[in-house]
């Protein structure tokens, strides 16, 4: 136990994320059991805010009321409810899960079948915690929304601009991308300037029941991170064999279902190699999984979709002055040199050294630099990255109908 109290500096920083609050204001805490969450209402509570603790129940208590790492069910429901008696706040608890149900596990399951590698998170900080979350905060009378992550808010001469946190092994500002910019004023992060040691600190420092409380883990709904056995619940029958093939199309083995690989997999392929290979693509409508060595995943250019920009100048006013940024294709990875550009009714990425397993329905992440504190220009869904197993699967393909074609054309002559 760490027995340091957290410092005026910690608090200072709090207090600038709340920046254009009345004193005494009403914020609504999104509370979702955990200690970060539970930090922050308490911290809101201390600066004289008027708060009220909302938890979301999302999805089905009795599947995960017992397992640890997960949130808006079963016992973090229990335990935000604790916190919020500590710390004399009023607490509602919303009954979210048809919705949750409808608009990301449902959106998960359906993006798996199509080859893509979902993140559900940031489709579920976009419709429901920043979505209907934020509305029902404001039918409360808040005048802010606060949440648990850690992700930095300032207030710029063109607005609120969000911020890699201060804390790096913390950030969460890749999951954040899709924030409205017109929610930003309304949507608020106090802990993007404090560490998780501080947060922790804080916890202990006001005996919150949750103070020693293990951190999330992997998708909430997905009990022990296996995504095949979700979707095959929610999708009976979706999961149909097929061929695993080489880029050129040649026949390596078979597989019972693409909803069990994931660009960039080399585990659990089930085929005998002399060197390693990996998933290069995937193909829904033939059921081929593609693989390939790892030079094959290296990928240069990524076009993007639903692009939500949070610059400080429109997105082709930026692209115009050169575009040159920083861009973060996975949350795991750190924001690579890159440049963007619209192709078309496109915006692209151009990475200056190509990346490993850029995969479709992934996130690209847009940053003004690579320093931890970097701000946020915004991001986009993955929906083309084509990386050289493709460029070459592509090429097969395209020769293989050609030669189709001039057998057809053959037969018509000789007939």
């Amino acid at each position: 136990m760490v027995n340091a109290e957290i410092t005026s500096d910690d608090l200072a920083l709090v207090a600038a994320s709340m920046d254009g609050l009345a004193p005494g204001a009403r914020v609504v805490a999104a509370m979702s059991g955990g200690v970060d969450s539970s930090v922050v209402a308490t911290l809101m509570k201390r600066l004289g805010f008027d708060v009220i603790g909302i938890t979301l129940q999302l999805y089905d208590q009795g599947a995960s009321a017992g397992r640890k790492g997960a949130c808006c069910a079963g016992q973090d429901i229990r335990d935000a409810r604790r916190v919020a008696e500590q710390i004399s706040i009023p607490h509602y608890v919303l009954d979210y899960e048809s919705r949750f149900r409808e608009t990301v596990i449902d959106a998960f399951a359906d993006s798996y079948l199509r080859g893509e590698t979902p993140i559900p998170c940031v489709a579920c900080n976009e419709r429901i915690k920043f979505g209907d979350l934020a509305s029902a905060a404001r039918d409360l009378g808040a005048s802010a929304l606060v949440t648990g992550h850690y992700v930095g808010w300032r207030r710029e001469t063109t607005g609120p601009a969000l911020y890699r946190a201060a804390d790096a092994d913390r950030d969460q500002s890749y999951f954040l991308f899709s924030t409205p910019r017109n929610e930003l004023e309304f949507v608020r992060f106090p802990l993007g300037g404090l560490s998780k040691i501080a947060v922790r600190r804080l916890a202990e420092q006001a005996s919150l029941a949750v103070a020693d409380k293990a951190d999330s883990q992997d998708i909430c709904f997905v009990a022990g991170g296996r995504y095949s056995d979700v979707i095959a619940r929610l999708r009976p029958g979706a999961a149909e064999p097929g061929e695993i093939v080489d880029v050129e199309g040649r026949h390596l083995g078979d597989h019972q279902g693409i909803l069990n690989f994931t660009v960039g997999q080399r585990r659990g392929l089930g085929i005998a190699a002399r060197d390693p290979l990996y998933v290069v693509a995937l193909e829904p409508q033939s059921r081929r999984v593609v693989v390939g060595p790892r030079e094959m995943l290296l990928t240069h250019r990524i076009e993007i979709d639903d692009v939500n920009w949070l610059g400080h100048k429109p997105v082709d006013e930026f692209i115009a002055d050169g575009g040159r940024l920083h861009a973060r294709v996975r949350s795991s990875a750190p924001p690579r040199p890159a440049r963007l550009l619209r192709d078309g009714g496109r915006i692209a990425v151009e990475l200056d050294s190509a990346d490993y397993g850029v995969a479709r329905g992934q996130a690209c992440v847009l940053y003004a630099d690579v320093s931890e504190g970097a701000r946020m220009l915004g991001g986009g869904w993955i929906g083309q990255a084509v990386s050289l197993g493709e460029a070459a699967r592509q090429r097969s393909q395209a020769r293989n109908a050609q030669a189709v074609c001039e057998a057809e054309q053959g037969l018509r002559t000789l007939g």
